[in-house]
């Protein structure tokens, strides 16, 4: 079901603990304010960073307690176009050597045996993507903005509690009543993005009724690189490899009440539940946890910017991880409002303005749009078992396997280097 709703000194940082900082040092003005500092605030924090701008950091939750205390135990997958970008921002170095390759994906629907199978020498010598773990990317962020210490600033914990525009600057009152100032906010603190509301960015919202069940397994058999996405009738099962080539990190899509009794299963329960689903091509499977579930919905603003407000990532467009391209088409968005920004600053113009935000929107418009389409459409067309239905997707399967025009622009759509790319994602400095 769908449903709209409305939603003078720089700061600078000196490595102290957050309260030491906030009494040693100005910390109320900047180029621009990113509330959020899950990975795309941070990644966004340091690609302005890197093109010589300015940004005060806030979120609920100090981002070094959250990576210091594991909070997230999720691994991510990162295209080959987001590789670049953190390449060139120094961030990739720290994680490159735990990052698990995909050389190959393989899209398989529940009883038949026919499958899509995508091969990254198709179309070059890299691989399609890794996986990374959240914590580690976040460590590795966190340890480059410190290296920027003169740009980037982080304010003690806080929450957003009212945004005013006036003589060319927003300010944002923190519900402590600190007030932060800068020519750009820049919302990053994801689906339910406090600063979106307070723009009155409308947002529509599709409840799928579908939980993400999130775990690590251990197989017998050698992933071989091999990503696999399962269509299921009640959402896909998704197996990513892990650097560790008999382990696989797993994000398994199921109506909701059936995912929570799933994840309440002992190992063993879950381990014969996961293999029934999925087949034992990767030999005896035993879950090694953590395990979580994340309700699973899709958000979509509106807009993508307001008076002095631009929204990334999970503020601007929480999508159903049925493609596992949420965060790439997050960092699509950094790459694009990083190069905007920098090249008006170069030209002196006012980075907060109507024409640098609306050329930030018109360059991202048909990307979201064509992402949103498809994962939805591939949700609504999977998750079922009618038999129509069922026929239809299978012979959609078979034709795109045997079309090598389909499988490459497929293949290069996975890999984020389809289209015109800004400067971050060509692997160069913007």
């Amino acid at each position: 079901m769908a449903s709209t709703s409305k939603g003078p000194s720089r700061g600078t940082s000196t490595g102290l603990p957050p309260a030491q900082a906030k009494r040693d040092m100005p910390q109320d003005e900047a180029d621009t304010v990113i509330v959020g500092a899950g990975l795309s605030g941070l990644t966004m924090a340091l690609a302005l960073a890197e093109a010589g701008l300015s940004s005060i950091i806030v979120d609920r939750v100090d981002p070094r307690a959250a990576v210091a205390g594991r909070n997230d135990i999720r691994t991510t997958a990162i295209s080959l176009s987001s590789r670049r970008l953190m390449t060139v921002l120094g961030a990739w170095q720290a994680v490159a050597d735990g990052a698990g390759p995909i050389h190959d994906i393989r899209v398989s629907d529940s009883g038949s045996s026919r499958y899509l199978h995508y091969d990254h020498s198709t179309v070059g010598d890299e691989p399609m993507g890794h996986i990374v773990d959240n914590g580690a990317l976040k460590t590795s962020l966190l340890a480059r903005l410190a290296d920027h210490g003169d740009r980037v600033t982080f304010v003690e914990p806080g929450s957003a509690a009212a945004l005013a525009v006036t003589a060319g600057r927003a300010c944002l009152t923190l519900e402590d009543g600190r007030v932060l100032s800068a020519p750009l906010v820049i919302a990053a603190d994801g689906r339910g993005s406090r600063v979106r509301a307070l723009a009155g960015i409308r947002t529509t919202t599709v409840d799928y009724h579908q939980s993400a069940v999130v775990d690590t397994i251990a197989h017998t058999e050698d992933h071989r690189n091999l990503a696999h996405e399962r269509f299921l009738p009640g959402g896909p099962l998704a197996l990513l490899p892990l650097l560790d080539r008999n382990r696989s990190a797993l994000v398994w899509s199921e109506r909701t009440a059936v995912a929570e009794r799933i994840a309440q299963l002992d190992d063993a329960g879950f381990a014969a539940a996961l293999e029934e689903r999925f087949g034992d091509s990767l030999g005896t499977m035993s879950p090694v946890g953590p395990r979580a579930v994340y309700p699973l919905t899709l958000t979509l603003a509106e807009s993508g910017i307001a008076d002095r407000v631009a929204l990334v990532g999970d503020a601007f467009h929480a999508l159903h991880p049925i493609a596992g391209q949420g965060f790439n088409v997050g960092v699509r968005d950094i790459a694009v409002l990083a190069e905007v920004l920098a090249d008006a600053a170069r030209l002196g113009l006012d980075i907060g303005g109507v024409p640098v935000l609306r050329d930030y929107q018109r360059q991202r418009r048909f990307d979201i749009m064509t992402m949103v389409a498809s994962t939805d459409g591939l949700t609504r067309l999977f998750s079922n078992d009618i038999a129509p239905v069922r026929t239809a997707r299978r012979i959609g399967l078979s034709m795109v396997q045997r079309v090598p025009m389909f499988k490459r622009a497929a293949i290069r759509h996975a890999m984020g280097t389809l289209g015109t790319l800004p400067r971050l994602l060509r692997g160069e400095p913007v």
